[in-house]
């Protein structure tokens, strides 16, 4: 099951590719969706503190769960 959170500072696809790149990182083999119109991204297989620190660490504001 997939948890949405909200990234603030997406604002094309190459920030969408810098997200999902870090969640991976962060938790291979994890399902990555972002949504760039609602800033969020949707993730399957990673804790949401794995998100939390592969969204700042990209440069990116984490905001939580949707």
């Amino acid at each position: 099951m997939s948890t949405t959170y909200r990234v603030t500072g997406m604002t094309c696809g190459g920030c969408s590719k810098s997200v999902t790149a870090a969640i991976l990182e962060a938790a291979p083999g994890a399902k990555v969706e972002v949504d760039l119109g609602n800033k969020a991204v949707s993730v399957d297989g990673a804790s949401e503190a794995q998100v939390k620190q592969a969204v700042d660490a990209a440069g990116f504001g984490f905001e939580g769960k949707v």
